[in-house]
């Protein structure tokens, strides 16, 4: 069975951690590890992961020696990964249960290195486990394909369905920037060459505000796109601006699921 690295940043998750890590635990596809690293909570997520750790050996935390966000706690615990795949899943999200059975099976019959799946929303203030989630009709769906163009043009990958494989890949780490460092990831490895293949079965669910809303935190990551079109992937000014006008639209769309 190939060993999965399952990377987890936690800041103040106390309220949702353990339901997002016995997710994991809970996977068919049994053999993780479950690398996370808490940035500086001051809520006892740590407390609680190391209890959690004390229950189950595959529960790997470590204390980042400072608060950096959310970049430098993904690159901590990528930096610790000896899987042959690396999932990421934040610490207010969950996986269904067989979310790595079924990609893993997915990812070996294709040939794109980067694997992402649709996934559920539901509201923020979910209290279920994902062993008993009932699908609800909100759904945000995936492409079969996507190419380093077709990024550009609106994130197609929700963070809490990537996994990518590192015998192909190595290990990638995420760029130290304040927001949007997955969508420059993704990017990173498209750019090299490497489509990236959707399952269009969701697999995942992710907490969210209610349908219809767009968010304040949502309006303002317009500007830390920008900076990653014109930064990191230096596009020109027309070709950021196409790309950003593609986000938004997407965006706005996701809103309304």
């Amino acid at each position: 069975m190939p060993l999965v690295s399952v990377v987890m940043p936690v800041y103040n998750s106390a309220v949702t951690l353990g339901a997002s890590v016995r997710s994991v635990l809970a996977q068919t596809h049994a053999d993780v590890e479950l690398l996370i690293t808490d940035d500086a909570s001051t809520d006892g997520s740590m407390d609680m992961l190391r209890e959690l750790a004390g229950q189950d050996e595959r529960v790997l935390p470590q204390a980042a020696p400072e608060q950096g966000g959310a970049a430098k706690a993904r690159n901590l615990a990528l930096a610790r990964a000896r899987g042959d795949y690396v999932a990421f899943l934040d610490s207010d999200d969950m996986w269904l249960p067989e979310k790595l059975e079924r990609q893993i099976e997915f990812a070996a019959a294709g040939d794109a290195p980067l694997t992402f799946t649709a996934y559920y929303k539901v509201d923020g203030d979910y209290t279920g486990e994902a062993c008993d989630f009932v699908p609800n009709g909100r759904v945000v769906a995936s492409r079969e394909r996507v190419t380093y163009r077709d990024m550009l043009m609106q994130d197609h990958i929700g963070a809490l369905t990537a996994m990518y494989d590192r015998k192909a890949l190595g290990t990638r780490l995420m760029p130290d920037m304040p927001k949007r460092q997955d969508y420059a990831l993704w990017l990173s490895i498209m750019r090299d060459g490497h489509p990236a293949r959707g399952m269009r079965e969701p697999l995942a669910v992710y907490r969210a505000g209610r349908a219809g809303s767009l968010s304040s935190n949502k309006l303002g990551l317009v500007e830390h796109n920008w900076r990653l079109y014109r930064q990191h992937e230096h596009l020109s000014l027309p070709w950021s601006a196409l790309a950003l006008s593609g986000d938004v639209w997407h965006s706005l769309r996701k809103s309304r699921i």
